[in-house]
């Protein structure tokens, strides 16, 4: 169960840094048409505030819990690995279901080329980041 504990916070600190990023390449407007919060609150049909709470407890619950239960079964020499592995994966899934859902089209191509670019260099990003939080946390358990 502390695997679990430990992909969640991987998670929930893989989505502030994904957070922080995509709120910055809107600051300096780099397509700020790609407005993942407002999909999710649009999906939903609720407020911006619900389409941040979906959105951290998917990354949280969903992909972070999701990396611990089926780390044995990622590919990848070390958890940074495994975790570029699993945003990537994440990121298909975002491309082929929740894009064409959103009403971006197939791989969020109704934005344009950059979309499935941008999105793609923002869960290698938090891939990593929870790979490399994900062992901080086991090795942390480990020595309690």
């Amino acid at each position: 169960m502390d695997h679990i504990k430990s992909g969640m916070i991987a998670g929930f600190a893989a989505t502030v840094v994904l957070s922080v990023m995509m709120i910055m390449k809107t600051a300096v407007g780099i397509m700020p048409e790609l407005d993942v919060i407002h999909m999710i609150a649009g999906m939903l049909g609720a407020s911006v505030f619900v389409g941040w709470v979906a959105h951290f407890v998917l990354g949280t619950v969903v992909w972070g819990g999701g990396f611990a239960v089926l780390n044995d079964a990622i590919p990848g020499q070390g958890q940074i690995a495994k975790g570029i592995a699993f945003g990537v994966a994440a990121w298909l899934l975002m491309m082929i279901a929740v894009m064409p859902m959103a009403g971006a089209g197939f791989f969020g191509l109704n934005m344009g080329v950059a979309a499935p670019v941008m999105t793609l260099m923002l869960h290698i990003v938090f891939g990593a980041v929870l790979g490399w939080v994900y062992i901080k946390q086991t090795q942390k358990s480990a020595l309690a």
